[in-house]
């Protein structure tokens, strides 16, 4: 039996969620990530659990029997560090290694702060997963 996926759109208030982000500077970093992923993807931002800002929606299966729906691309301004999810494509390995300092994952980069990294890499990362996954 596939596992339910535990973290879901919610339906709350985006705005509200990143009027809320602390520290003052991590909320800002929250506003321009929105503003950059609203302008690249040309789709509305949804939350996604308590902390995910996430946009599109696409379906997965891994061969684990695991299914769901996901976020095609999103972030979380979390006070340690922001987390980008969905960047990791074919094809954007180096783009990730141009983007600055980051931290890279098995689902997800960590970036301490925006000015870290360069925001037109970024805007093409964001380009490419969001291109792929409509592919």
């Amino acid at each position: 039996m596939a596992e339910s996926p535990k973290t879901l759109p919610t339906g709350e208030s985006v705005a509200a969620f990143l009027d809320a982000v602390e520290p003052a500077g991590r909320r800002a970093d929250g506003f321009a990530l929105r503003e950059l992923f609203d302008r690249v993807t040309g789709t509305d931002a949804v939350m996604w659990g308590p902390s995910i800002v996430g946009y599109g929606l696409q379906h997965y299966r891994y061969a684990t029997g695991r299914e769901g729906e996901w976020m095609v691309v999103g972030f979380s301004p979390r006070k340690a560090s922001i987390s980008l999810y969905g960047l990791q494509t074919p094809g954007g390995e180096e783009l990730v290694e141009q983007l600055g300092k980051v931290k890279v994952g098995a689902g997800c980069l960590w970036v301490g702060r925006l000015t870290s990294i360069d925001t037109k890499v970024l805007a093409s990362l964001i380009d490419l997963a969001w291109v792929h996954a409509r592919g």
